[in-house]
């Protein structure tokens, strides 16, 4: 990747920073030290060589004043994250240009057999204790982690009692009555003796969004919207000390979203810049939903052959029901003329994650991770309004032994593992659609198997600066699904033709970084690489399949924050990053990643004031760069960058716990989405949301 000019500043702003901080201040220790569960033993984040971004429960309430989603929040957080659709999906929002692995206390949220793209919307931020990002390539999770990890970790009790109250509106200056969102919550935590019980709900009412041109926004039909919906969640969590060693906990947790279907698209132009709106009018089918629920049993106990062991069993049923449309690839002849369907994937999940650490082996400052993981995922995808199956049902059944070795002593971390997967697929004889001439394909059980090594380094200078370096891979599935639904050739069988290879995407990165008193700041470069990828290519009508060809994706991430004083802190955040995939089967990359894979160069700058001991703001901008995307000579895409800024006001009171006012696009910018301009089409050529202003109470006690 050609570094731009921006990139190189940056660079030199890092290196001259930390050297002009170091010379001042070699000698003061960074005391906070943060625990990351993400890597399956908890450890300080500074002994990770990978870059790590940990967004607490404060940060995340502060972001809510102006975000409405968890994907929004990365977004403003974390550049490296592709810009938020603002939609019931996540398809097109990737971590440095690949998908992450989404994680509830540990249980994979994605679906690898038919991916939905709905993994960020399975758990109301009210129920989130913090979330943990690992950047880069992963295995150490399990499939699905090409991109990183975001594993969410849920709330818990610790000691005493401890009530939650949460309320607010939010609404579109300009349409106050259907524009108008209001949302309320509580949550309860409790110890006594041995017991710990954590319980909450969440109720929420989402009216619709407004541009900054004073229209509704179009609502996205076919992937779904978190506009125009109702949703809940039921949470809870009971654990028991069994002894000074042993613990168990029960996790349980329900959600359901669902749409309202009171409006309808008008689709946009993209060639003009016409934005899709909406208009109050029914829409046709069911209205989009997402229903999942996710349970897990945790057994923990400190002595096992001398390990601390964690042992979760997990389930978790899913359900998500898109959009439809009278689209070619709907019809047939036996079920009328014109016929409008829309899909529905359902996925069961059933897994356990066994893992055993040894600390200080035969008194040596080394330290043993060792474990094995299954999962069994049924999933199939369904045309709902007639009951036909779109995708047949597959099972995929996955062992994965593990084994990590982590030396420390010195200021010097090593660590290295490998990982085993063993996948198999079964699909029984199955049918296709009429649009695909309804073709019989045979049944079969394909499988792979895959050794995936990894290895860091990290040396501490001092107690503020370190540097780090690492190779890991991380692996996904194709999208099976795609795959097996688009058949149309007679005389195949699943064994034949399947390529069941998973997507290998090899990381590497280098980093420095440094934690002082007032400043911090870390720099990283990074490049992945995968030589059979899985890069999505729509069709005229907006369906996707799966291309298996060879990418390469390198790019950098820089994070500063200062602390001018106690109560002044300024925060800077930028990536950029670049991608290239084979376009014709050469083996040499030769054209760019789109916006569905890619996000543009990115910064995000953030001013923090403390008033008085009662009042905060936090102003903060988020500024994406244009991009144009290249096939050989000629631009086939440009995207036209845009900024906005928010700001957030909060006002504390001892006795009625804290008021916050959030002011989301501030100054109203009007401006088409990146995915829209990149790589949606007219009916997704959504506007981002305008001025939006947010009210919200939160008193605990």
């Amino acid at each position: 990747m050609r570094l731009k000019p921006l990139t190189i500043a940056v660079t030199a702003a890092l290196i001259t920073a930390s050297q002009s901080a170091f010379a001042q201040d070699t000698s003061t220790a960074v005391d906070e030290v943060i625990q990351i569960s993400a890597t399956r033993t908890s450890q300080p984040a500074s002994s990770i060589a990978a870059t790590v971004t940990v967004i607490d429960g404060e940060d995340i309430r502060e972001q809510l004043a102006v975000a409405d989603s968890l994907s929004d929040v990365l977004g403003n957080l974390v550049p490296a994250f592709s810009p938020s659709r603002q939609k019931l999906t996540s398809a097109g929002e990737t971590l440095r240009g690949r998908e992450p692995l989404y994680l509830i206390d540990g249980v994979p949220q994605s679906n690898p057999l038919r991916n939905g793209s709905r993994a960020s919307y399975t758990i109301d931020p009210l129920m989130i204790e913090r979330v943990e990002i690992i950047h880069g390539a992963s295995a150490i999770q399990g499939m699905g982690a090409s991109g990183g990890i975001i594993n969410i970790v849920t709330k818990s009790a610790s000691n005493g009692s401890e009530q939650e109250f949460v309320a607010g509106l939010t609404t579109s200056p300009e349409e106050l009555s259907d524009g108008l969102s209001y949302r309320a919550g509580y949550l309860t935590r409790h110890v006594s003796g041995d017991w710990q019980v954590v319980a909450g709900a969440q109720l929420r009412s989402t009216g619709m969004y407004v541009d900054g041109n004073g229209e509704f926004i179009g609502t996205d039909v076919t992937q779904g919207d978190t506009q125009d919906s109702e949703s809940f969640d039921l949470f809870t969590k009971v654990g028991y000390s069994i002894d000074s060693e042993q613990h168990v906990e029960l996790m349980v947790n329900h959600f359901n979203l669902q749409g309202n279907g009171d409006f309808s698209p008008v689709t946009g132009n993209r060639a003009e810049g016409i934005a899709a709106i909406s208009v109050k009018q029914p829409s046709e089918g069911d209205p989009a939903e997402n229903k999942v629920t996710t349970a897990t049993v945790t057994y923990k106990n400190k002595s096992v052959l001398g390990a601390d062991m964690n042992w979760q069993v997990f389930l978790q049923d899913f359900s998500a029901l898109y959009g439809g449309g009278r689209y070619a690839t709907f019809q047939d002849p036996a079920y009328g003329d014109d016929i409008f369907d829309q899909s529905r994937n359902d996925s069961n999940k059933f897994g356990s994650r066994l893992t055993m650490n040894w600390s200080a082996l035969a008194d040596l400052p080394v330290d043993l991770s060792a474990g094995v993981d299954y999962l069994r995922d049924t999933t199939f995808q369904e045309l709902a309004q007639t009951n036909r199956n779109w995708v047949p049902e597959t099972t995929f059944n996955n062992w994965a032994p593990f084994a990590q070795l982590r030396y420390q002593q010195d200021g010097l971390t090593v660590s290295g593992g490998l990982r085993y997967e063993y996948g198999k697929l079964k699909v029984d004889d199955f049918t296709t659609l009429y649009t695909y001439n309804s073709t019989f394909v045979e049944g079969g059980e394909p499988s792979f198997n895959e050794l995936l090594p990894n290895l860091g380094v990290v040396y501490a200078f001092t107690d503020s600066l370190r540097a780090f370096a690492s190779y890991s891979e991380g692996f996904s599935m194709p999208d099976v699904g795609r795959v097996l639904r688009g058949i149309n050739t007679p005389d195949l069988s699943v064994d034949s033709f399947l390529d069941l290879q998973p997507v290998i995407a090899d990381n590497r990165e280098v980093g420095i970084e440094y934690r002082g008193k007032a400043l911090r700041a870390s720099l990283s470069y990074f490049s992945s690489e995968s030589d059979l990828g899985a890069r999505l290519q729509p069709n005229d009508e907006g369906i996707f399949s799966v291309a298996r060809e060879r990418t390469e994706i390198d790019g950098i991430e820089f994070s500063a924050s200062y602390a001018l004083s106690n109560n002044t802190s300024f925060d800077l955040n930028y990536a950029d990053t670049d991608g290239e995939y084979d376009s014709n089967a050469d083996n040499v990359v030769d054209t760019q990643l789109g916006g569905r894979n890619i996000a543009p160069r990115r910064m995000n700058f953030s001013w923090q004031q403390q008033w008085t001991d009662m009042v905060n703001t936090r102003l903060q901008l988020n500024h994406l760069f244009d991009r144009d995307i290249y096939t050989g000579e000629q631009a086939i895409n440009n995207f036209e960058g845009y900024q906005t800024v928010d700001l957030q006001m909060n006002y504390d009171s001892p006795d009625y716990g804290l008021f916050t006012v959030g002011i989301e696009n501030l100054l109203d910018e009007y401006y088409l989405t990146y995915y829209a301009q990149t790589a949606g089409a007219d009916r997704t050529n959504f506007a981002g949301r305008g001025r939006t202003v947010s009210i919200n109470w939160f008193y605990q006690f």
